[in-house]
This record gives C-alpha cells, sequence and structure tokens, in this order.
C-alpha cells in the first residue's frame, strides 16, 4: 500500500538554503546618517552665508550651530521613520546645539562668556554619551563609522576649548589689567598712562598688535612727557566690539576714550604700521587737538580708486570677508591660537612679551585682527583724507631693511604733508624692529621726543 506523494528530496546537501537579509528598512540607515550629517553641514554653509544673518562671530557661530543641530534632528526622525534602527539619542546633541546656537544668536557676547565655560566640557561628556549609545543602538558598522569621526572632532573641540577658557583664565590671574576700562559706547576699552607734562603722547600699536608691543617705548617716553597706550576693540584688555572697526570707527573711539578719561590734549600721536592709518584719520577727524604726530613706518596709504565703492562691510553691502573671518576666528575657541603666542614677541621686555603673547593666544584677539585685515583697504583709503598737517611737527620713520620697492616713495609723500617735517630710515632695522627691539625702539623713542621738544618750544625740527 503506498503512502501520500512522494517527498522531494532537498537541495543543498538537504539543507534548507540560509534566508536572505533583508535590506530594506535596515539598509537605508547609512543613507540616513549620511544623508543627515551632509544636511546638517550644507544648510550650516548656506544660513551662514545668509544675508539676514549678522556678519560677527555671534552670529555665523550661532548659525552654524543651528544647522548642525538640525542634522542631528533629522538622523532621529528620519532613522525611525525610514528603518528599523531608531538614532533617537540623535535630538540630545540636536537640542543641545540647537539651544546654544539660538542662545549667541539672541544674547551674543552676553552668553558667549558662559559658553565658554560651560559648552566645552558638556559637550565633552555628550560625546563620551554619544558613542555608548551609537555602540547600542546602531548595528550597522558602515554607519557607525560615518559618525565616529564627527564625534572624535567634537571631543577634539571640546578638550580645545576647554584649554583655551582654562589658559585665558590662567593668563587674566598672572597679568592684571594696569590701566583701567572706559566705556566707549557699547564696549569698554583699556587705556594705561603713564608720566606727567604735556604734551601728551598718545601710541597707536600696529595690525594685530595691543599695548604691550609697545614695552620699549612707553617707559622711555613717559620718563619725559605724559604718555597713554590703549588696546583696540577685542585686543589685550579691551572688549571686543560688535561694530565694523575701519580706521574711522577705530579713531572716533580713541577719542572718546580719551574724553571719557578726562586725557586733554593737545596729543602728540605715534602709529606704527596700521597704527599709521589711525593717527593720519584721528588727526584729519579732530585737528585742533593733534599738535603733532610720528608715522612709524607706516602702512603704504593711496587715494581710492573708486571713493563712492562699498568697502568690506560697508552699510548696505554683502560682507563676504566679515563671514569668512568670523568662520576662521571660530578656531580660537578651541585653543589654536594658544599655540601660535609662544613664538611672537620674543624681543619684547619679559613682562611685556608675557603680556602680549598671553593676548595673542586669546580668541577675542584672533577675531580682532582677521577683521583688522578685512578692514585694511577701508582704513587706507580714510588715512588719505589727512591732506594738510600745516606746520605742525611731523617724523616720519621707514624701516631700512626688508621693505617694498615703492615703500620709500609713499613714506616720502607722507612727509610733505607738513612743512615742518622729517624723514629718517633708520638702517638696519626692520619693520616690527622698529618697536620690538631695543635699539629700534630707542630710535622711534627719539622721534616722539624730539616731536614733543619741537610742540614745546615751536622751534621747527632740525634737520
Amino acid at each position: 500500500m503506498t503512502g501520500g506523494p512522494a517527498k522531494t528530496a532537498p537541495k543543498h546537501g538537504g539543507q534548507v538554503p540560509p534566508l536572505r537579509p533583508d535590506r530594506g528598512p535596515r539598509g537605508r540607515i547609512g543613507w540616513v546618517v549620511a544623508g543627515s550629517l551632509a544636511t546638517g553641514f550644507v544648510c550650516a554653509l548656506l544660513l551662514a552665508a545668509a544675508p539676514f544673518i549678522p556678519a560677527t562671530e555671534n552670529g555665523v557661530t550661532g548659525a552654524v550651530l543651528l544647522d548642525f543641530g538640525l542634522g542631528w534632528a533629522m538622523l532621529a526622525v528620519l532613522s525611525a521613520r525610514f528603518t528599523d534602527q531608531p538614532q533617537r539619542w540623535a535630538a540630545v546633541p540636536a537640542l543641545f546645539m540647537g539651544a546654544g546656537g539660538l542662545l549667541l544668536m539672541v544674547f551674543g557676547s552676553s552668553a558667549r562668556v558662559v559658553l565658554d565655560w560651560v559648552w566645552p566640557p558638556a559637550l565633552l561628556v555628550l560625546a563620551v554619551w554619544m558613542v555608548l549609545r551609537i555602540h547600542r543602538q546602531l548595528p550597522s558598522r558602515s554607519a557607525r563609522w560615518l559618525l565616529y569621526p564627527l564625534i572624535a572632532f567634537l571631543t577634539l573641540v571640546a578638550i580645545g576649548g576647554s584649554y583655551a577658557a582654562v589658559g585665558a583664565a590662567v593668563d587674566a590671574s598672572a597679568y592684571p589689567m594696569p590701566g583701567q576700562l572706559i566705556d566707549v559706547g557699547g564696549h569698554r576699552l583699556h587705556l594705561h598712562c603713564t608720566g606727567s607734562g604735556s604734551p601728551t603722547v598718545v601710541l597707536q600699536p600696529g595690525g594685530g598688535e595691543m599695548s604691550s608691543n609697545l614695552g620699549w617705548i612707553a617707559p622711555a617716553v613717559a620718563q619725559s612727557t605724559r604718555v597713554c597706550v590703549y588696546d583696540r576693540a577685542g585686543r589685550g584688555w579691551s572688549e571686543p566690539a560688535d561694530t565694523r572697526q575701519d580706521g574711522t570707527q577705530i579713531a572716533t573711539e580713541l577719542h572718546t576714550l580719551l574724553q571719557n578719561a578726562r586725557v586733554p590734549g593737545p596729543y602728540v600721536l605715534a602709529g606704527h604700521s596700521f597704527g599709521g592709518y589711525y593717527t593720519l584719520i584721528f588727526a584729519a577727524l579732530y585737528p585742533d587737538e593733534v599738535a603733532g604726530m610720528v608715522l612709524v613706518d607706516s602702512s603704504d596709504s593711496s587715494p581710492a580708486v573708486n571713493p563712492g565703492s562699498a568697502s568690506p562691510g560697508a552699510v548696505g553691502s554683502y560682507d563676504v570677508l566679515g563671514r569668512v573671518a568670523a568662520l576662521v576666528s571660530i578656531a580660537g575657541r578651541f585653543g589654536l591660537a594658544r599655540l601660535y603666542a609662544p613664538v611672537e614677541a620674543g624681543s619684547l621686555p619679559p613682562r611685556a612679551r608675557d603680556e602680549v603673547r598671553a593676548s595673542i593666544a586669546t580668541a577675542n584677539s584672533l577675531r580682532s585682527t582677521i577683521d583688522e585685515y578685512v578692514q585694511a583697504n577701508a582704513s587706507g583709503q580714510e588715512a588719505t583724507s589727512m591732506r594738510d598737517f600745516g606746520d605742525k611737527p611731523l617724523i616720519v620713520l621707514t624701516a631700512g631693511v626688508g621693505v617694498a620697492a615703492a615703500h620709500p616713495a609713499a613714506q616720502d609723500h607722507l612727509a610733505t604733508l607738513s612743512a615742518n617735517s622729517l624723514h629718517r630710515t633708520i638702517d638696519g632695522a626692520e619693520h616690527e624692529g622698529l618697536v620690538a627691539t631695543q635699539e629700534g625702539a630707542s630710535a622711534t623713542t627719539r622721534a616722539i621726543l624730539d616731536v614733543v621738544e619741537s610742540v614745546r618750544s615751536g622751534v621747527p625740527l632740525a634737520k
């Protein structure tokens, strides 16, 4: 008697073939991770470039953080909606970065003070927590390796941010402010005056520099008359400014600083490098308050090719360079400037050298310096507003080595601004050496005191 239908022998040696894994929802997680991160990155660039976002470090940084938060939020939502590997933990970094971005955009510099201390350690804790979540909830190896490099970067940012904040606090304790902070409208500038007598000498440091860069000159001048040094916004002990810092703004703020600090004129102004721009602009704006000038290898300026054109950051123009500068200056918040600072200012007196290095190491100084170079063309054009210094004493100092071929002629032109002027070329001195080395600084000090004596006596400068 026969049974039911014959059974077909199984293939593959009697073994049931393995089922192929479902590549559907599970296979999409890598694309979701990549797409979310890429979207956050692209949106960060677009929002940072948007005209309605202010071209300031706080505005640009806030916009970038908001969009990075958007990328993490997309990962949380899309992974839960389209895959079987929901990554709901991503809502935490989304909230963390979004909140930081909003605080910066709404409260600006006041929020920055808190974030500089709170954000780095909180970010480090968050990065460790994220690694644990990924290890437990994200089986996809490819998706993990998309996230791990990003988290490693966040870890470095957290460590660098903590290093910058702690280092700045240590420097602030080691190098207390020698002068006073004076409000000039929205922010305060550092001013330090020493010595006694008239006229008062006001020193302008060069591009990217601070009052301590004049550590050889100020004490020497103070032996003969009153001398004031100050820090431009964001430099040294001065607070950063949210306003555009071109030459006219800098000269106006210096005038407000001197008036609010009750430092009466007449002034002998001495400006090194970019400081020459600001000296010329100040003299053009306030001619009755300036008795003499010394231009210490001043940066060259020439009449504007198109005076009606908008300069970087001008009202109504799109400030591309300002936005790029804001993005670059964010690196200072990660402690990168502290790695560069020790190589600077090696020829100054020890105390001044250390104060300069402490200033260079700050993110505010980096941002201020970048902005100063962004505004250099505008400042140079504005400096040409000084066309006639009458017969007031003027000495133009020029470095003897390391100068461009056209530089001596430009310096000769500066000497024609006054009928009572001298042009001295300091043989063997480089541009920075006129303030940074003891020998070069002595030549600069001598020129300043010669102008002071001419103002006091009314006798023209000796040829």
